[in-house]
């Protein structure tokens, strides 16, 4: 299991859903590239002040953290890791439309949609330096 330390708090990396590894695997063979990769990367915006965000990338840049199951590569950034530490990302398809889902335990709020959120304000406090162990 791939560890990454935080503070001195042993972080596992994002969870997948079945739901979500499905998807992706779906979307990047629709795409016809196998080298696809699913990048998850927070942003300033939304209703709630951060806003997630969701696109297909080739490159793996020397900061992203590499969350792999099934065959399913997902790339964050480290800046968007903070963010999204202890994550499940999930894909759902029901009458409220079809979109990837974050369960983020680290928001202290969300908006109606789920896809933008706030921090609390001792969350800006942290030192966040990552040291990584295998």
């Amino acid at each position: 299991m791939t560890l990454w330390t935080l503070q001195n708090i042993k972080v596992i990396d994002m969870e997948l859903t079945q739901g979500a590894v499905t998807k992706i695997t779906d979307i990047i063979a629709e795409e016809n590239d196998p080298e696809l990769k699913l990048r998850i990367y927070v942003e300033g915006g939304g209703c709630s002040g951060m806003s997630y965000g969701f696109s297909l990338d080739k490159v793996q840049n020397e900061d992203d953290f590499v969350i792999e199951q099934d065959g399913v590569i997902v790339l964050v950034d480290a800046m968007s890791m903070q963010y999204l530490n202890q994550a499940t990302v999930d894909y759902r398809d029901d009458i409220m439309g079809a979109s990837f889902s974050i369960d983020n335990p680290q928001a202290q709020t969300t908006c109606g949609c789920g896809s933008s959120f706030s921090m609390s304000d001792d969350f800006y406090d942290r030192d966040y330096s990552w040291d990584y162990t295998e």
